[in-house]
């Protein structure tokens, strides 16, 4: 195989994604590139002769056909940036998405405990969890998952990014003793069955019961309101991300479970996408 400068692959690869229609072509080469190399932007535009021995060219182009046939770019990589931290993703879990950062963010703000008790129900990857604990390492989180491979991904990142937080299985509150939290945090499952983004994108490769919210997208929302004047302190928050089209039954779902000072956040595209409630007596 013929060496290839950098520039060269760089032009044509982003010809080829630009072709299967997706978003960001350049980025995406770049990103593939910057993973091999181990090297930023800044290199390739100061380097555009660097030439790729054949071992870089061979697994460049096996990269850049998995991604032309649909597979994710993050599992590609292998890794996904959240709140500036590296995760390690899998096929076990969904891939963090920068629009829960909003989710963090909110949290955050409304959260104003030093020694806050936190739980992050549906963890996956850990993000939101280990997210909370780099901002605020007086909060005590913990996150669970009901799948055995997200817990250990996430456990695995949390070792690696020396944050603590426990993270153990459960499917939903069924596993986790008796107590209660001064914040609660989840990005659940809500896309209904029959949504057609399903078949579309990343999604057409992410687990099926990490998107699907049961038979109307709602389930999910259901279950972690059933207890809640029990696992909430007097004074302690929920807060959840959802579709954009479901604020309003979400807000009202919230209201039946005895919350109060329900409000609803939009995400950094302007979407309705996070519904805070507030447990208070």
């Amino acid at each position: 195989m013929p060496e290839t400068s950098l520039g060269s692959w760089l032009q044509q690869a982003s010809q080829q994604l630009h072709q299967a229609g997706l978003d960001s072509p350049c980025h995406e080469a770049q990103c593939l590139l910057s993973h091999l190399l181990q090297k930023n932007t800044a290199f390739f535009y100061a380097r555009p002769e660097f030439l790729l021995d054949a071992d870089q060219l061979q697994q460049l182009n096996v990269w850049l056909q998995q991604r032309l046939e649909g597979q994710p770019l993050a599992w590609i990589l292998g890794q996904w940036e959240f709140w500036g931290l590296p995760l390690k993703v899998s096929p076990a879990t969904l891939i963090p998405r920068a629009d829960t950062e909003r989710l963090v963010e909110l949290a955050l703000m409304v959260c104003q405990q030093p020694n806050a008790r936190v739980l992050d129900l549906g963890t996956g990857t850990g993000a939101v969890a280990l997210a909370l604990k780099k901002e605020r390492p007086g909060w005590r989180v913990e996150a669970v998952d009901f799948k055995a491979e997200a817990v250990a991904l996430a456990r695995d990142n949390a070792r690696s990014l020396k944050l603590d937080v426990k993270i153990w299985q459960s499917d939903w509150w069924q596993q986790i003793p008796p107590g209660q939290y001064d914040l609660l945090v989840s990005n659940p499952p809500y896309i209904h069955p029959n949504d057609p983004h399903l078949m579309q994108g990343d999604l057409r490769f992410e687990p099926v019961s990490a998107l699907v919210g049961g038979k109307d997208g709602l389930q999910a929302y259901r279950d972690l309101l059933a207890p809640i004047q029990l696992r909430l302190t007097p004074g302690g928050y929920l807060l959840v991300e959802h579709g954009y089209d479901q604020a309003g039954t979400v807000s009202q779902l919230f209201s039946l479970a005895g919350l109060g000072s329900v409000q609803g956040y939009r995400d950094y595209a302007g979407q309705p996408r996070v519904t805070v409630g507030c447990r208070n007596h």
